[in-house]
């Protein structure tokens, strides 16, 4: 019985916190970039401090027996730790803060300094950190030094470049970071639901409860959904426009000019297929509407459903290696924010590059002429093309004053 009303009151605290973290998922969505931006950051340094606590050297004996390990403190520090972790989180924010608000960047006196100096900013800071890690080698811990050295990096590499990802996605529009998130959250929640209901056969044996059944299950149902769910939110400019004002929510009037794959398009039905159609449907058939964003979706939706529970097996097999059930109790009943978070980075990622490859717009913007004359052009020829510019507008009959 006590086993029995344990197990009952884990249900209720996990379905607790599932509609708890839902409804501040969608209150933050209403509220703006900012605040999304805000949650990833947090989220990211959750994640961090989970998967970098796995590795301590407290829990290393010393290379040596000739060393004594009394009263010493962990030679690495945490100090050192979320050094690194600050300044490469300064180093990425600050290129999408460049790359994405050129126009006031470069148009700001304070600002231009910080964006002309960034990189050589942030290599200096990385300096300085990685001269810091070899004054605290000691010896005795050389070998747990260096593997937390490495451990460090690749905790860098895997959590905070893919939440810069997930952040860049906010920036290009909403719809690009909340859509491909649902699509993951739905692809567990029917992967649970087909594998409770029909689950039989194991699929993969570092995660024992997931099966085929339920794979399968969720591929389908995850492509129907992304199709019904993206084509709702493509509707809305606000979570379509790329950001300009990270001041913006819902209640904002934002526009801006779609993306083509945002706009409607007909597709012709070959001639005998037409006949077929309109015979069976007793009314002429020619063409069908479509959005080209709905052909993208089901990309989304087969990565999210193939590729992205890799993520979740990789956390699981990282558990298995450190012996541990979870990777924190951050979230009662959930575990750790990892727990949640392993297959929306490795979704997080694949979108954005997939965007900038296949979807995203290359012209020419303010922001970027802005960011070529204050980095490209002596003040003198600033001056001459302001001249020139000046010249050129009163030509064409407008009037500067």
């Amino acid at each position: 019985d006590a086993e029995r009303s344990k197990k009952r009151q884990n249900i209720i605290t996990r379905t607790l916190w599932t509609f708890i973290m839902i409804g501040g998922f969608v209150g933050l969505l209403l509220m703006g970039h900012a605040y999304l931006i805000i949650l990833v950051m947090l989220c990211q340094a959750l994640v961090y401090r989970e998967v970098t606590a796995l590795f301590s050297l407290k829990d290393h004996a010393p290379d040596t027996l000739d060393v004594d390990t009394r009263g010493q403190k962990d030679p690495w520090s945490k100090t050192l730790n979320w050094y690194f972790f600050a300044v490469t989180n300064y180093f990425l924010y600050g290129e999408s803060i460049i790359y994405y608000f050129k126009h006031v960047v470069f148009t700001d006196g304070q600002l231009l300094p910080f964006a002309m100096n960034h990189r050589i900013i942030s290599f200096t800071l990385y300096t300085i950190g990685f001269m810091g890690f070899v004054m605290s080698l000691k010896r005795g811990y050389l070998k747990q030094q260096f593997g937390l050295f490495c451990w460090v990096h690749m905790s860098l590499l895997l959590i905070v470049v893919s939440s810069h990802f997930i952040v860049n996605n906010i920036l290009e529009g909403l719809i690009w970071f909340w859509v491909p998130a649902s699509l993951v959250i739905c692809n567990d929640v029917f992967a649970y639901i087909w594998g409770i209901t029909l689950g039989r056969t194991p699929l993969i044996k570092l995660s024992p409860k997931k099966t085929v059944e339920g794979f399968v299950g969720a591929f389908w149902s995850t492509l129907i959904f992304s199709v019904l769910w993206g084509s709702y939110f493509m509707q809305f400019k606000y979570m379509i426009c790329p950001v300009h004002d990270l001041g913006v929510s819902i209640w904002s009037d934002v526009q801006c000019v779609p993306n083509p794959v945002f706009v409607r398009r007909e597709w012709e039905i070959w001639g005998p297929l037409q006949v077929f159609l309109s015979q069976i449907l007793g009314h002429p058939i020619a063409v069908i509407p479509y959005v080209p964003y709905q052909l993208h979706l089901l990309v989304f939706a087969i990565f999210a459903s193939l590729v992205a529970p890799f993520g979740g097996f990789f956390a699981s097999g990282f558990k298995r290696a450190f012996n541990i059930k979870d990777f924190g109790h951050s979230i009662p009943g959930h575990g750790g924010m990892t727990d949640r978070m392993d297959c929306q980075f490795l979704m997080g990622v694949f979108t954005y590059v997939y965007y900038s490859s296949f979807i995203r717009e290359h012209h020419v913007t303010v922001g970027s002429i802005l960011q070529m004359i204050v980095s490209g052009l002596s003040v003198e020829e600033q001056l001459e093309l302001m001249r020139d510019l000046k010249k050129y507008m009163q030509g064409q009959g407008i009037s500067l004053d």
